[in-house]
C-alpha cells in the first residue's frame, strides 16, 4: 500500500481547490464577471451595511485613475473634500455619483471648503462672525443639504473657526526619518489676531454656533443627511486672540446638547480627543451610545502636555490603544465611516508624481485600520 507524503496531500489539496475555483468560475457563464467575495465565504470579516467602513479622500470625483487607485486598497466610500465653492447643484453632484457608481463606490461626506493657512470658512465667515449676510451663507448650505438628500450623500462636514491654531505646527523626524507632525502652544500663543478676523469671545461664539445649528438642522432631519462638526485641531486654549469653542469635552457635550438631534453629530477625532488629554476609549463610547458620531477620524499621537504639546505618529506608535478605539465603535454598532488620516511623510511617497492618490502613506494607514476593524469585528460580533 503506498502512503501519500504530507507534500503530496497538501498538492492534491491544492489542485483539488483550484479545479474548484475553475469550476466555479465556469459555472458563472461568460457574461458574468467573477465575483471573489461571494455571499457565504471563509476568510477575514468584511465590511458590510451593519459595520464601519473605510473611507479617504478623493480629489477629483471623476477620475478613473483615481477611484482605481482606491479601490484597489479598499476604499468604496470617498471623502470629497476638495471641492468648489457653492452652490453644489444636483447639476454638479450627479456625474459625480455616477462617476463612482461605476466602480461600486459612493460620495460618503462633502465637506464645505476651509482655509488650510488658519483663516477662515470661505463660505461661512459670515456665520462665524455673526456679520450681515449670515442668513444668505445659510441658505445657500440648506440648498446644498436638500441636494445631498436628493443624491444619497449621507454626511455633510463643518468646521467652526475664529482662527485656526496651525501657526504652532512643525515637521519633526520619526522612526526611519518619516515626517511626524508636531504641535507647540509656545510657538505661537503671543501672536496678535489678525485685522480681517479680530478677536472673539466664547460666548459670543457660542450664540453664533447655536443660530446655524438652530436653522439648519431641522433641513438635515428632513432630507436624512448628519451635520458633521470638525473638533479645533489643533485644540489651543486661544488662537490669535480668540476663544476655541470645540476644543473640550465639554464644548463637545454642549454641541450636541445645543440641538438634540441625531443630524447633529461630531467627527470624532480620537487623535484630537488624546490631546486634550481625554481618554478616547471613554469620550467615544459616550458620543457613539447616543449615536452622535457623524464620521470618525482614527489616528494617533503622543500627548506631552494637553492642548499645548504634542505629536502626531503612526497609527500603531501612539498613545492610544487604536483597537480598543475601533472595538468601542463596533459595540455602539457604528455603521458610518472611519477616516485613517494624516498619513506620515514616507521617503517612498517623495519619488511619486505630484498629487498621486494614493500614496504608501494613506496604504499604511488603510491597511492598519482594515486590520483593526477585522479583528474588532471577530471579536465583538463573532464575525
Amino acid at each position: 500500500m503506498n502512503h501519500l507524503s504530507r507534500r503530496s496531500l497538501m498538492l492534491t489539496g491544492a489542485m483539488a481547490g483550484a479545479v474548484a475555483a475553475t469550476r466555479a468560475f465556469a459555472q458563472q457563464g461568460p457574461d458574468v464577471p467573477y465575483n471573489p467575495h461571494p455571499a457565504s465565504r471563509i476568510g477575514q470579516p468584511q465590511e458590510g451595511p451593519d459595520t464601519p467602513k473605510l473611507t479617504l479622500y478623493m480629489n477629483d470625483l471623476l477620475s478613473d485613475e483615481e477611484a482605481i487607485g482606491l479601490k484597489q486598497i479598499g476604499i468604496d466610500w470617498v471623502d470629497a473634500a476638495v471641492v468648489p465653492e457653492q452652490p453644489w447643484t444636483t447639476g454638479y453632484l450627479q456625474p459625480r455619483v455616477d462617476a463612482l457608481k461605476k466602480h461600486g463606490m459612493h460620495i460618503g461626506i462633502m465637506m464645505i471648503r476651509w482655509s488650510y493657512k488658519g483663516g477662515m470658512d470661505p463660505e461661512m465667515s459670515k456665520i462665524v462672525y455673526g456679520l450681515p449676510g449670515r442668513d444668505e451663507e445659510i441658505a445657500r448650505i440648506k440648498q446644498a443639504i436638500v441636494n445631498y438628500g436628493k443624491m444619497g450623500i449621507p454626511v455633510l462636514e463643518w468646521n467652526f473657526y475664529n482662527h485656526r491654531a496651525e501657526d504652532g505646527y512643525a515637521t519633526a523626524p520619526g522612526r526611519g526619518g518619516a515626517g511626524m507632525t508636531e504641535f507647540k502652544y509656545e510657538r505661537m500663543k503671543d501672536l496678535p489676531p489678525l485685522p480681517a478676523e479680530g478677536v472673539h469671545a466664547y460666548e459670543e461664539t457660542w450664540k453664533n454656533i447655536a443660530y446655524f445649528l438652530k436653522e439648519v438642522v431641522p433641513v438635515a432631519e428632513k432630507n436624512n443627511v448628519v451635520l458633521s462638526v470638525h473638533p479645533n485641531d489643533p485644540p489651543a486654549p486661544m488662537s490669535r486672540g480668540s476663544a476655541q469653542v470645540l476644543n473640550s469635552f465639554s464644548d463637545w457635550k454642549r454641541l450636541v446638547e445645543t440641538v438634540n438631534s441625531p443630524s447633529n453629530c461630531m467627527t470624532w477625532d480620537c487623535g484630537v480627543t488624546r490631546e486634550l488629554g481625554e481618554d478616547p476609549v471613554a469620550v467615544g463610547n459616550w458620543l457613539a451610545s447616543r449615536n452622535r458620531i457623524g464620521q470618525v477620524h482614527f489616528r494617533n499621537v503622543v500627548m506631552r502636555k494637553p492642548r499645548e504639546d504634542y505629536t502626531e505618529v503612526f497609527p500603531d506608535d501612539g498613545d492610544n490603544d487604536m483597537y480598543e478605539v475601533m472595538k468601542l465603535l463596533v459595540k455602539n454598532n457604528y455603521k458610518r465611516l472611519v477616516f485613517p488620516e494624516h498619513p506620515r511623510g514616507l521617503a517612498i511617497d517623495k519619488l511619486l508624481p505630484k498629487g498621486t492618490n494614493p500614496t504608501a502613506a494613506w496604504a499604511y494607514n488603510v491597511g492598519h485600520c482594515k486590520a483593526m476593524l477585522q479583528i474588532a469585528l471577530r471579536e465583538v460580533r463573532g464575525l
